[in-house]
This record gives structure tokens, sequence and C-alpha cells, in this order.
């Protein structure tokens, strides 16, 4: 199975320009290494290690595999790499020699998932964050946090774009607070690593990333698009189908993510994604119809028991810290973004409802 495309993998080479120097001859600790970021990430640092940098950089990568899946499974046999099913939640030795950069990735961030292992959800932004910053801390390495942008809640209409000051709108009680709030301790304890013993901590908020290589188990909105038309079975919105989202495409989250881990201003936190378009549920079934050139049947349905109560009516971050400070420019349009997704998809995914 092609998990990626290959020009995708080259053009986050290129946006990094000169950026990517910055990790040549370094070391790298990445949890949650076989997800879809971590599995991006690794095929980067390949790519960056044969064609671009003067000296490898050397990644180390931890998973428990939870939610890694069929595509998580397999561990790539590159040089300067060393993946080990290991479990963040508990205190971990580094014997790696220097350290230079410790990227916490790991943790569960489907709706699905988080419902089956509330607990585990928890356990890894709190638990597993503390132990990567002792690590970092120990090591005088570089920290970055994935966070996410489910920390805002749903924003008031007066904080939309959202901006990294909003101090959010979450409930700590029900089924999304395992992952909403364990996201804002995690950002806390970031907060108090840098704060009190220096450690030059990262937080970034992804927006909802899309591309190849989600799988069909993932059970968010992309895939399970993708999956239900290959089945030729209708689709289902939920709600009334208005909620809002952005979307954006891999090579811009992932120049993004690198530039934050790179350069971000040690303390702060980094909102992470496209701001345009901020598209209803109904109008992106418009815009795949466009992308595949067909109608698409779908249907407005309740939310199922499966899915977590309290979904965000809107999400649209403001970007204009990461524009300033880290020289941040998503590139690729959502028409775009589709139009690779879904030619990916075609090729890949088993059609499966």
């Amino acid at each position: 199975m092609n998990l990626f495309l290959e020009s995708d993998i080259e053009e986050v080479a290129r946006n990094l320009a000169e950026d990517a120097a910055l990790f040549s001859g370094k070391t790298v600790l990445l949890t949650g290494a076989r997800g879809f970021l971590g599995r991006y990430f690794v095929e980067v640092f390949a790519y960056l290690n044969k064609h671009v940098l003067e000296k490898p950089c050397t990644v180390v990568g931890f998973d428990n595999l939870v939610a890694a899946g069929e595509a998580g499974a397999h561990f790539p046999d590159y040089p300067h790499l060393r993946l080990s099913k290991r479990d963040v939640i508990k205190p971990i030795e580094w014997d790696g020699g220097a350290l230079d950069y410790v990227i916490h990735a790991a943790g569960i961030a489907s709706p699905f998932y988080y419902r089956a292992y509330p607990l585990e959800t928890l356990e890894v932004a709190v638990a597993g964050t503390r132990n990567m910053l002792e690590l970092a801390m120990k090591h005088g390495a570089r920290f970055t946090f994935f966070s996410s942008s489910e920390i805002y809640g749903d924003p008031e209409a007066g904080h939309v774009p959202t901006q990294e000051s909003y101090r959010g709108h979450v409930s700590c009680r029900g089924p999304r607070a395992c992952y909403d709030e364990s996201k804002r301790v995690g950002e806390t304890l970031c907060y108090i690593y840098h704060d009190k013993f220096g450690t030059p901590t990262t937080t970034i908020r992804p927006f909802n990333v899309f591309g190849p290589g989600m799988q069909e188990s993932d059970y968010r909105v992309l895939p399970n698009f993708a999956s239900r038309l290959k089945a030729g079975q209708p689709l289902h919105l939920y709600g009334v189908g208005v909620q809002t989202r952005t979307f954006c495409y891999i090579t811009d989250a992932l120049t993004g993510f690198l530039q934050a881990i790179a350069k971000g201003v040690p303390g702060e936190a980094y909102n992470i994604g496209n701001p345009l378009p901020e598209i209803s549920m109904l109008d992106l079934v418009k815009a795949i119809e466009k992308t595949i050139g067909k109608p698409i049947d779908y249907n407005v349905i309740e939310y199922p028991d499966s899915y977590p109560a309290d979904e965000p009516m809107r999400r649209c971050p403001d970007i204009r810290k990461a524009q300033l400070q880290l020289k941040y420019q998503p590139r690729v349009s959502l028409e775009e973004g589709l139009r690779r997704f879904f030619s990916w998809t075609d090729g890949v995914y088993t059609g499966r409802p």
C-alpha cells in the first residue's frame, strides 16, 4: 500500500528551503511515529537525509500502536531511523547520546477512538507529556507538543477566526473532555517547564489536517466520505450539516509543523492550518462533487450514539502569528488538496462503508 504521494514529500522539502538545515546532524525523538502525522515526519526526514541535509539527522521513533491501524503496523527500514514499540506514559531512559529535538506527536485524535480509549487519551497527553518534558529538560532539547484546535471548544462568533490568545469554551465533563481537557493540561505542562525550568517548549495547534495516508478506520470526515463513496453508499452528514471547518492539506501542515519545531519562539503556541475557506459540511459535499465530477448522494442524519456530543459548530484558525514569526504560508487550495486526496483514495481504499 502506497501511503504517500512522493511528490508531496518532495514538496515539503522544497517549502522548508533553508530551514531544513536546522535539522542537519541533529537527533530527533518522535512519539506517535506510526500515526498519520508521525508517518509523514518519518518520510520527510528520510527524504531530507537522502537529498537535502549536509549531515543526516537521526530519528528515534516511539509508538504503542494502539491507534496506528494497518498503515502504522509496518516499520520502514531507513538509514538513521530507529523505530520501536514503546508507551510514552511510562518513564523513558534515553541512551541515544545527544538529544536535540523532542516531538511529542503521540495521541488519540479521532473521536471514534477517544470514545473507546478515554483513559489512554488522558494519559498520553498528561503523563506522556510530562515524561517527554523531563527527557527534554535533562538533555537540553527543544520540545514540541502537538495540542489541538479542540482546546478552543465551540468559540463565540467574535472569536472566529480564532487567535492563540483565545482561552477556549470547553466542558470538563462529557465525551470530548478526555481529549480536549487533556490537551489543555498538556499545554499547561509545557508552560510550567518553560517558565520554571527554562525548557524551550513550543505548542502546535493543528486545524483539520488531511491527505493521503488517512485510514478508512480513522472515521474522520474526509476518509469517511471517501470510503462511503467508493462503496457506492450515501454520505452521512450529522446534525443539520451547517457546522463549518477549514481543511489544511498535509504538505502545508508538515511545512508549518517543521517550521514551528525548528524555530518556534520558546514558550509560544501556534495555530497551524489553512484559514480559507471556512466551509460547511453541505458545501464540502459540493466541493467534492466538483472534484470527482459527478453528483453525490447524501443524507443529513442525527448524530449517532458513537459520535461524541458537544461538537464545535465552527472551527477556523487565525494564523497571523505563525505567518509573522515562522514565515508560514499555506499554499495548497482546498480544491487542489481534495483532488490529490481523492485521486489517492481511488487507488487505495477498499470501498468498505
